[in-house]
């Protein structure tokens, strides 16, 4: 019992920002209008090999609703759009945080890792995109609020949790191997970010033995307040 509470404890923000990630049509058309040659990149498009797989995905997602991504394009380029979003979300928070947050020492060196990692998987998101025959969505604009390191801090591990979860909740949905593979490259990087933003909070780094899936409508609700 003692370990079921500190867990509940260590997860902190980023479960309650995603508890009260409901169903809002409102919230999510308001979403969907505003976004309308690294190494990774190549890699990542190495992995989707040719792939032109266009069809409509599965229309159930994991957390029960009817899927949602279509708005992005359809099947494959439409999970990719989803994540493209998602990406541009935290390369554009972390590439700000470089001279906002007021971080020093490790925490310093730690976001300007975490941005370049960001701007690469922005970079291979957007070029698989496009190979596959889609048009990646427009960034939109973010508005992130908070006002000194430890507001930063707890606003990235929300980011963090939410961002391994999406991908979680979208990877069933995806057709091609190929595709599903270099997704996967990338989830498992985002977990590390994951675990090195939470050790700065002084938090477990992997409070629990498994990562719940977030359906889109909760991801889309839990990141849309920092829209511009």
């Amino acid at each position: 019992m003692p370990e079921s509470k500190e867990r509940e404890k260590a997860e902190g923000p980023a479960r309650s920002a995603v508890a009260r990630a409901v169903g809002d049509p409102v919230s999510r058309r308001r979403f969907m209008a505003l976004t309308g040659g690294s190494a990774a990149a190549a890699a990542f498009l190495a992995a989707c090999g040719s792939d032109d797989d266009t069809t409509t995905m599965s229309s159930s997602m994991s957390d029960g609703g009817s899927s949602q991504t279509a708005q992005f394009g359809k099947g494959d380029v439409g999970i990719l759009n989803y994540a493209l979003t998602l990406e541009y979300l935290e390369s554009s928070f972390y590439e700000e945080a470089k001279t906002r947050a007021g971080a020093s020492g490790e925490l310093k060196s730690l976001i300007a890792l975490l941005a370049k990692d960001e701007q690469e998987h922005v970079a291979a998101l957007t070029a698989t995109i496009r190979k596959l025959g889609g048009k990646p969505v427009a960034e939109p604009k973010f508005d992130f609020s908070y006002g000194d390191t430890a507001g930063f801090l707890k606003l990235a591990q929300t980011f963090e949790d939410t961002g391994v979860s999406a991908y979680n909740g979208a990877g069933p949905s995806i057709k091609s191997k190929e595709v599903l593979a270099a997704a996967g490259s990338i989830v498992q990087v985002e977990a590390r970010h994951a675990a090195a933003i939470r050790l700065q909070n002084m938090e477990e780094p992997s409070p629990d033995a498994f990562d719940p899936p977030l359906g889109e409508a909760q991801v889309l609700k839990a990141v849309e307040p920092f829209i511009a």
